[in-house]
């Protein structure tokens, strides 16, 4: 066994692509080389966009690798979805700096996956190393803090074990029972939730808008710029621009196109509105919607049940639909926890987090309570 020397790699590209990817497996395109890259090249993950690449990496027998963690400096706490604001204030109210900072996650992805990517998932060594070597460096760059977003939940014991404060969080996501179709999933709804489904889903039909879902290869440079300029309508609408740019969305196309999936909504012939999903074998996750107005109902079927009609099609056993929104739960949703993990560098601020989260996960797992007593699904049997 190699040494437990971690170098810090300040582009993904420094990184051979198959060495990474053999850690990175298949499950969550994400944490594929290309995906990471293409947001290097694009500019969407860049110095001057507030990240900065310092990737940590410990080397293995024969040219391989034997752990690996994506990592970023960060001038700032946009495109996490994990909030520190707070943290940030009461650091600037202290007379201190809290950024820079590190961040172990994807660029604006809040999709839950490993942040230690081990060659042997048992390699708690490598694995302890890695986090190590991550606070170290934040101590090292000047750093405030570490923090790892959206781990794996089989990285929570070591996380802890580390000294890092978990921090629990909720989202909503899909899973599929075997239903061999749409309708199949409906009839485990209660009567009421059903005929709601039904009512929105003929909403959308009887405005005369169809459906044509698109695969990577499938997408040509004209059909991005119109999907990018639909989802940059809809960001504009909240006040921000798209985190990727048009060139993140057409390499990745090119680069990793078994993974990329698009669904079109199609009135008269003129695309109105566009969803854009990544897949792996088992998952679809979803990512990014835009529209070109107000279409009744329109946002849910496409993002949503558009979602779970593909997901039992193709035999996917799960469907992450992105953060928030309680309005997914009368879709089949049901809440899932979600993780993050921190290291303050300051003695004092780090004691006071560990008091904010522990009454955080209190209200959290009250408010996962509460939502689920909406679920549509029934409870017994009908009358």
């Amino acid at each position: 066994m190699s040494t437990t020397e971690v170098t810090v790699n300040e582009t993904i590209a420094a990184i051979p692509a198959d060495n990474w990817n053999a850690l990175a497996g298949n499950d969550y395109p994400f944490l594929r080389h290309e995906f990471l890259l293409a947001a290097e090249t694009s500019g969407s993950v860049s110095a001057d966009a507030g990240w900065h690449p310092r990737h940590l990496t410990i080397k293995g027998e024969k040219n391989t690798l034997r752990a690996a963690m994506p990592l970023y400096q960060k001038d700032h706490s946009w495109g996490e979805f994990v909030f520190d604001w707070a943290w940030a204030q009461a650091y600037e109210q202290a007379g201190l700096d809290y950024y820079p900072k590190l961040v172990s996650a994807v660029p604006f992805t809040p999709a839950p996956s490993r942040r230690l990517l081990l060659a042997d998932p048992s390699d708690t060594e490598a694995a302890s190393a890695l986090l190590q070597a991550a606070v170290m460096h934040a101590q090292d760059s000047n750093c405030s803090s570490l923090h790892i977003l959206f781990p794996d939940e089989h990285e929570l014991p070591i996380l802890r074990e580390t000294g890092l404060h978990l921090r629990k969080a909720c989202q909503f996501h899909w899973h599929n029972n075997n239903y061999g179709s749409f309708d199949d999933f409906l009839a485990t709804f209660s009567s009421v939730k059903r005929k709601k489904a039904r009512r929105d889903r003929r909403r959308v039909a009887e405005a005369g808008i169809s459906f044509r879902r698109l695969h990577g290869q499938e997408l040509d440079d004209a059909t991005w710029n119109d999907v990018y300029r639909l989802i940059s309508i809809t960001f504009m609408l909240r006040g921000s621009l798209p985190y990727f740019s048009l060139d993140f969305f057409k390499q990745i196309s090119r680069t990793m196109s078994e993974n990329i999936l698009v669904i079109l909504a199609e009135q008269e012939d003129r695309t109105i509105a566009a969803a854009v999903f990544f897949t792996s074998e088992r998952a679809l996750y979803g990512r990014y919607w835009g529209s070109d107005g107000h279409y009744d109902a329109l946002h849910f079927e496409t993002c949503y049940h558009q979602g779970i009609e593909y997901c039992i099609d193709t035999g996917k056993v799960l469907f992450e639909p992105g953060t928030q929104g309680e309005h997914k739960i009368s879709r089949g949703f049901v809440p899932e926890a979600t993780w993050s993990a921190h290291w303050l560098r300051q003695p004092e601020f780090y004691a006071a987090i560990g008091d904010y989260v522990d009454e955080e996960r209190r209200h959290i797992e009250r408010y996962m309570d509460a939502v689920d007593a909406h679920s549509p699904y029934k409870s017994g049997p009908e009358k």
